[in-house]
Parts: structure tokens; sequence; C-alpha cells
């Protein structure tokens, strides 16, 4: 630790009142989701059935550019907000970078990661509409840990259908979510018709959250006062995420600089919507030029090796179809440690930006991101989660391409969580056990093939 000042603090008079909705200032808007079976544009209506009627209306909302942030909402975002911009100043040295690094702490959450930003406002929303029950799916189990912690604090009851492959992977995190009260099922499980069709198919599925996006769907909407609920790609939670940009604003302007190069990881996009969008506004406004970089593993990589096409956002084809880059609905993603970036779409406003080339991603083996994940915690002191360890990975090229070139800029990561419950990974990387994935080009045009081209 040096003895230079690294942590920007807001006082919680300055903690944002209001989300930032980049659907208003985007040129260019989004195409519309299609009705599954008709392909003609939703309303916000058409998703009630669904999600909470408040969450609904935000999803379609291409105008309001501002959006109030629940007073109940931003009371309990005060038990943790805001949260600290760092300067790694270890991490700079360990590289040898002119780069100044900085990260945006969101481990510092009650479940330890930036998952809670949405989950207390999609829980607030429920429990004002008099729902009583709320359904969802995890990947890694961070957001599914989230919401029990939100619905415990709403008075309300959730289910949640956690990927099998982690469900067997990181047993402390399904013990979390129950521990704050929600009932936890491995997924494909034979509780619903989506999930025995696809044990059916293959007794031995691992899932995907495809799979257990279609569970959840299912019993929300066959189960009374019950709502859906979902921690990434769609539009509302990237804008309920954007507390984590909006903050980081105010504390680069205290830092006394300004990104060059913003970057986070990307499974769905809720955390690199959070962190990017509020300073992507600058340039769609011509004030700022900022890069802005998604890091997805190379075994689930729909940003570099996807197709731009109308898709369903979970297996069974419960969903909408959303206009997005990906690799097809039935693609089913290698088993990585990163289980909350095993998605195989990306969100319908990320995609369009990607399309007019306002941000780029890049693809990280799992090998290079638990390296730098290592890195990360040896010099800095934290333990990130194996998602946050792709935005590191891809910041640690950037940091070194300022070094080979000798010039430095100033690069903003998002810590999206830690990953002291994860540690069975790290054990894998130690050990030498990791492997890395990427999917072939016969793959990904067989995952594609369901897609559908409109």
């Amino acid at each position: 630790m040096t003895n230079k000042t690294k942590r920007f603090l807001l006082p919680e008079e300055r903690i944002p009142t209001q989300w930032y909705n980049i659907q208003a200032d985007m040129p260019v808007k989004p195409q519309p989701f299609l009705h599954p079976k008709t392909h003609e544009p939703l309303q916000a209506e058409d998703l009630f059935p669904i999600f909470n009627e408040e969450c609904s209306r935000q999803e379609m909302d291409c105008t309001h550019r501002w959006i109030e942030i629940p007073d109940e909402v931003r009371d309990l975002y005060k038990q943790y907000r805001a949260t600290p911009l760092v300067r790694a100043y270890e991490l700079e040295k360990a590289l040898q970078t002119p780069a100044h690094i900085y990260f945006k702490n969101e481990s510092v959450s009650p479940v330890g990661s930036h998952k809670l930003n949405s989950a207390l406002a999609q829980a607030y929303y429920c429990k004002r509409e008099g729902v009583t029950n709320v359904t969802t799916e995890t990947g890694a189990g961070q957001w599914g840990t989230a919401l029990a912690y939100a619905c415990r604090a709403f008075g309300l009851e959730l289910a949640v259908y956690m990927v099998k492959v982690s469900f067997m992977q990181k047993p402390y995190r399904r013990s979390l979510m129950q521990t704050f009260g929600a009932q936890v099922t491995a997924s494909p499980s034979m509780s619903t018709r989506a999930g025995k069709d696809v044990i059916t198919a293959d007794p031995t599925c691992n899932g995907s959250l495809g799979i257990a996006i279609s569970e959840a769907i299912e019993l929300a909407t066959t189960t009374p006062h019950c709502k859906y609920a979902l921690g990434s790609v769609l539009n509302h939670v990237a804008l309920h995420q954007t507390v984590i940009g909006l903050e980081a604003e105010q504390q680069m302007e205290m830092a006394g600089e300004w990104p060059d190069k913003v970057i986070a990881c990307f499974g769905g996009g809720s955390n690199f919507g959070g962190i990017a969008f509020p300073f992507m506004r600058h340039n769609l406004a011509g004030s700022r030029q900022t890069e802005f970089i998604a890091a997805e593993p190379a075994s689930c990589p729909k940003l570099t090796r996807g197709k731009f096409m109308y898709d369903f956002g979970d297996e069974s084809g419960y969903t909408p179809l959303l206009p997005m880059y990906t690799l097809g609905h039935e693609f089913q993603p290698a088993n990585i440690h990163a289980g909350g970036l095993r998605y195989h779409g990306a969100g319908v406003i990320i995609s369009q930006l990607l399309r007019e080339g306002r941000l780029r991603g890049v693809d990280i083996e799992q090998n290079e991101s638990f390296k730098a994940g290592v890195l990360f915690a040896r010099t800095e002191g934290i333990v990130p989660a194996p998602e946050s360890c792709h935005a590191i990975a891809a910041t640690v090229r950037e940091a070194l391409r300022c070094r080979e070139e000798g010039r430095s800029e100033v690069l903003l990561f998002n810590l999206s969580g830690h990953g002291l419950i994860d540690m069975t990974a790290y054990d894998s990387y130690l050990s030498g056990d990791l492997v890395d994935f990427a999917p072939s080009d016969e793959e990904i045009e067989r995952g594609l093939a369901g897609a559908v081209s409109l």
C-alpha cells in the first residue's frame, strides 16, 4: 500500500437520485422486441404477464433521459453506496505501465457484487404492485444472492433456478441464497416442462442461463401473484445499474482525470452498461471521446463471433424475440467458472451500440483471466470474482500496450464483485487444472440455426 490517496468517496447526499436512460439519447433506437408467435412489435403491456409493470414500462422507455430512484430503494442503496473509486497504484507498479488505472469497487455491497443495484429496484416494484412471489435464474449465483437479499428486505418469497454446473461448482453461493430465505433448484430440473424436456433430450445436461430462464418464466406465469425478475440483458436492468457510472463520473472529477477507456466484463450487459452508459452519454453529445471495451469469455463470444439476429432470450422460446448479437438460444457454453458470463446473447441496447461501433468486444481465455485476477489480488488485496477477472485481464492488456507504446492513458474498469466464495476456481487455476475453451465455427453455426432471421 502506498501513502498516496487511493480511494475517492462521495458523501451520502451525492448518491444519484435518478437513473440514466441511454435510450433517450441514442440517435438510432434499438429495434423493437417482437412477439414470439406473431412477430409483431411489443408494447410494455405485453410484458406484464412476466415482469412487474414498472420495469416493463422502463424497458420500453425511449423518451425519458432520467428516471427517479424511489426513496425506498435509495435508502437501501445508502447501506453501501457510494462505492469507492480506487486508484490501483500497486497494479500499475507491477505492470510497469505509465497508464493510470482506476477501478469502481462494487464488491463492497452486502452481497459482494453490483447485482444488488437492480435487485432492490425490482423487488421494490414487485412489492408495490402486490406481488408475493418472485422467480429468477442465476448462473454463478451472484444475481440469485442479490435478489434473495432484496426479496427478504421487501417481504417477498423467491424461487431461484441455478444453472446445474454452478450449483455443483459453487455450493456456498447456494448456501447464501438459502440463508437469505430463497428456494434454490438446480437447472435443468424436473419441476417444469422446460426442464423436463431438456433432461429427456440430454440427461447429462449441465444447464445454461437460457434453460434456467425458461424454467423461472414458466413458474412465474403459472403461479398466482408471481413475477419473474432478470439480472442482466434487459434494458431496465442496465438502467438500474447506471448508479455505478454516475457515481464514477463524480469520483473521476474528484481525482482530476477522465477515463480514456472504460472496461467491464460482459455476460448480458448489466455491469458493463452500468459503468459505461453514463460516460457514453458524453460521447453521444460530442463533448468527450472515451473508448468502451466489453470483455467476454472466449468460450461464449457473442460480441466477437456472434451474429446480429432476432433470437429468444431463453432456451424454450418463452421470451419475446430480441434483436441482439447472439450465439443462438440453443448454444451450450463450456463449463467455465465465470458462470455469470455464460449467456448466449447481448442486451439489445449494447447490441445496437456495437453495430454502430460505439464499443468493442474482446474475448479472454479462462487462464488469462485468472492470471490477471491473481495479480490483482496480490497487488490490490482484493480477490476478484471470476467474472471480474475478465475486466481486469482486458485492463492489463491495455496497460501493457501503453507501456509498449510509451504513452499514458486513464483506464477505468468495473470490479463487479469479489471472489471469496469462488476459491475452488482459484484452486483449479493455482494447481494448473484450468482448461481454456473456445467453440469451433461449426458449434457456433449449429447454435445460430435456431435463431430467427427477419
